[in-house]
């Protein structure tokens, strides 16, 4: 018996992994996330499969039904919407199996973010613009680590992407606004690759009115950079005909022609 927690992709139900669905198809037992998991990825359970709801169980309820399950000998497709390792209230799940010596396995899915930068069409590392990318969230109910207050964050210029925080834009813009400037580009992706999706672009001056103006106030991921309006930035090292490396030697003729350029 095992219990696989499966990330089923961000909304377009083509973007579960090959593994994933095979194990939504042959699991006797699927438990999902109601809430955000596509249904056309739940219709792929088998027709004995028992396929229980999970989004209005406690904790509890779930791992009841683990330990039946355990009883049983029968393995368990528990499936989460985009990747389990971001924002998934697995961790305490994983916990409890830990402690019952219930095993499972993480089969890694599209993460929301993902997916949304992709519907942008963007790149969120560019050279020489941004290489990092902050993944966090708006301090709410939850509260933050002392150490991981945004103006820290905000300090590096880094691409900023914001999970589970359209309700607290106001608040964003206000910290970010002293670091990035109030021209700095904005997108907000709600329920990306989803056939309701809905895509909002400006800057941190415009974007509180715009995402009201669209009544985006909820599943919706935020991304803040220089990135998301950028064509002005450096090629990438790793096709440069002057740069070898262990798949292609460089070009001399390019590299002496740079050297002359740069000479002249």
């Amino acid at each position: 018996m095992k219990v696989y927690i499966i990330g089923a992709g961000p909304g377009d139900p083509d973007l579960i992994t090959i593994k994933g669905a095979r194990l939504v198809e042959t699991c006797p037992i699927v438990l999902y996330t109601g809430s955000l998991v596509p249904q056309r990825v739940i219709e792929r359970a088998a027709p004995t499969a028992t396929v229980l709801d999970s989004s209005k169980m406690t904790l509890e309820d779930i791992i009841s039904i683990l330990e039946e399950a355990k009883k049983k000998d029968q393995n368990v497709a528990r499936v989460h919407t985009g990747d389990p390792s971001i924002f998934g209230s697995t961790a305490e799940q994983m916990r409890k199996m830990d402690e019952l010596g219930i095993p499972y396995e993480i089969v890694p899915g599209v993460s929301s973010f993902t997916a949304a930068a992709a519907m942008l069409g963007k790149e969120l590392t560019l050279p020489e613009v941004s290489q990092s990318v902050v993944i966090t969230r708006a301090e709410g109910r939850t509260p933050m680590p002392e150490k991981e207050k945004l103006e820290t964050f905000a300090s590096t210029g880094a691409t900023l992407v914001f999970f589970l925080s359209v309700l607290h834009i106001r608040k964003i813009v206000e910290e970010l606004i002293p670091y990035y400037g109030g021209n700095c580009p904005v997108s907000v992706v709600q329920k990306a690759t989803w056939p309701e999706q809905k895509i909002v672009t400006g800057t941190l001056e415009t974007i509180v009115h715009q995402v009201k103006e669209e009544k985006i106030t909820a599943t919706a991921i935020i991304f803040v950079g220089k990135v998301l309006d950028c064509h002005d930035f450096a090629d990438s090292r790793l096709y440069a005909s002057d740069f070898s490396h262990k798949f292609r030697k460089a070009n001399k003729k390019q590299i002496a022609r740079k050297t002359n350029e740069s000479l002249s």
